[in-house]
């Protein structure tokens, strides 16, 4: 019906054209973000989802970020207990220079004063090697708890590697008797060096695997979160190209339909 107040087909060409530029509106989003979920309105369920691994995945990342600060603070202290293995390598070889009766007082007065040198170096190092102000060879009772969120973590025991914990605190070179007694202790003192140090290296190896596989789970989390997310080029691009040939067959078809009326214009004419 040819009619002049009402241009149903304009408005029909008019709310189809409306859909189709909000449809491609939506698609430019999307390619332009990268991402399928934009707002909440896009898909609330899986917002909630991405969202929530979102948080999973930083604090994972986090963990593993701590793993490797605790890996950074045992070579720290492991590095310190190289350099007193080297002291007490050098002090058991004086002990065994002293024992031998062919030096004289003075040279063996000698030998004990580096000897002395070397056990008060032990203990600075002991009280004085840190890792952001965090102590560990100076107190067996001292600890550090590396976390890696939802409730796991790993404690890092101290030790006591100072002259006196190891027992090497009060002996000295002044004669072969107490000369080759020192040899007997250093030799115990070397061992419970031994036992600490390797302390360390097998948590410095529990961590760097516990670093590991943090590192694994936050990359199949980044995996799953981009498969809720992220949008699908290839679909995308297509809607794209479809929503773009609706919205100008739309403007064509509005064109025409406003031109509808004209017709009737030309009826009236006498």
């Amino acid at each position: 019906m040819l009619v002049i107040k009402n241009n149903l087909m304009a408005e029909n060409s008019a709310r189809h054209l409306g859909l189709s530029y909000d449809s491609l509106a939506k698609s430019i989003e999307r390619l332009s973000s990268g991402l399928r979920i934009n707002s909440a309105k896009d898909d609330a369920a899986g917002l909630a989802v991405r969202e929530l691994m979102r948080a999973d995945i930083a604090v994972i990342k986090q963990g593993a970020r701590n793993a490797m600060d605790g890996i950074s603070m045992l070579q720290t202290m492991e590095g310190a207990m190289a350099t007193i293995d080297s002291i007490l390598i050098r002090m058991k070889e004086l002990a065994e220079q002293a024992a031998t009766g062919s030096y004289s007082t003075a040279q063996r007065t000698i030998m004990n004063n580096e000897y002395q040198q070397m056990a008060q170096e032990v203990t600075r190092i002991a009280g004085d090697t840190k890792f952001n102000s965090i102590h560990l060879l100076d107190s067996s009772t001292q600890t550090a708890t590396i976390h890696f969120g939802s409730g796991s973590s790993i404690t890092v025991s101290g030790v006591n590697v100072s002259s006196s914990a190891l027992g090497i605190a009060s002996t000295s070179l002044t004669s072969t008797t107490v000369a080759a007694s020192a040899l007997n202790l250093l030799e115990t003192a070397i061992q419970r060096k031994d036992s600490a140090r390797a302390s360390f290296g097998y948590m410095m190896n529990r961590l760097e695997s516990t670093a590991e596989v943090l590192n694994i789970q936050s990359e199949n989390l980044m995996a799953s979160e981009s498969r809720i997310s992220d949008v699908d080029v290839a679909t995308e691009m297509a809607a794209l190209t479809r929503n773009q040939v609706l919205s100008q067959a739309g403007v064509a078809m509005l064109s025409q339909a406003n031109t509808m009326p004209q017709m009737a214009i030309n009826l009236l004419r006498v």
